[in-house]
């Protein structure tokens, strides 16, 4: 495969893709064209963002979209993979993968990638990444910090700030009750099972 005649650019730079990448990731995980449409239109320079990846011919061959997890702003969600099946074999994940990552840290400013996959575990472990707890997308306030080894290390459960009530903290008679303790790590880590495999990547 000639990869000097691929390059992976933003699909919100390109709208021109935005029906042929729809097909592309329907063929793989139906859904409404509507639905589907709306999710990739929202791809921004920040996060979400969906990349493509095309040839000088500007032929569709691949898609990649990265969202924010909430509890952990140094890194990102690789919320979909997905190369066109008459191009697969060609190393073109591989391809795809790497010019993510070099967008991630030098574009992004981001440390870490984070990923979930099921039955791609032996793929992600060639690119350098790890198996690591599960992490949520969807504004959980779990997060975990990791050795330089990549090694999850201590779970932490930061109260947000919304969350405070600040009347109360102001009133220096209050009686209320003091807060039940906080739950055991171990408690917190079930609620996120999941038969899929999380795993991440340091990109520095």
């Amino acid at each position: 495969m000639d990869f000097e005649h691929l390059e992976v650019v933003l699909l919100h730079k390109y709208p021109q893709y935005l029906k042929s990448c729809c097909e592309l990731i329907n063929n793989e995980w139906p859904r409404s064209e509507t639905a589907r449409i709306m999710s990739l239109q929202a791809s921004c320079d920040e996060l979400p963002t969906s990349l493509i990846l095309v040839n000088k011919e500007k032929h569709l061959f691949g898609h990649c979209k990265l969202t924010a997890i909430p509890s952990m702003p140094k890194s990102c969600f690789v919320e979909t993979v997905v190369i066109s099946r008459s191009m697969r074999g060609k190393k073109l994940g591989t391809f795809l993968m790497r010019k993510v990552e070099d967008y991630c840290k030098n574009v992004l400013k981001l440390e870490m990638i984070h990923l979930s996959t099921k039955g791609q575990e032996d793929f992600y472990t060639k690119l350098g990444y790890v198996v690591c707890p599960p992490v949520s997308i969807y504004g959980s306030s779990i997060s975990y910090s990791y050795n330089s080894k990549g090694k999850c290390g201590t779970l932490t459960t930061p109260v947000p700030i919304q969350n405070i009530d600040n009347s109360a903290a102001l009133n220096d008679n209050s009686a209320a009750p003091p807060p039940p303790p906080m739950p055991k790590p171990q408690s917190i880590i079930n609620t996120l099972k999941s038969n899929r495999t999380y795993m991440f990547k340091y990109l520095i």
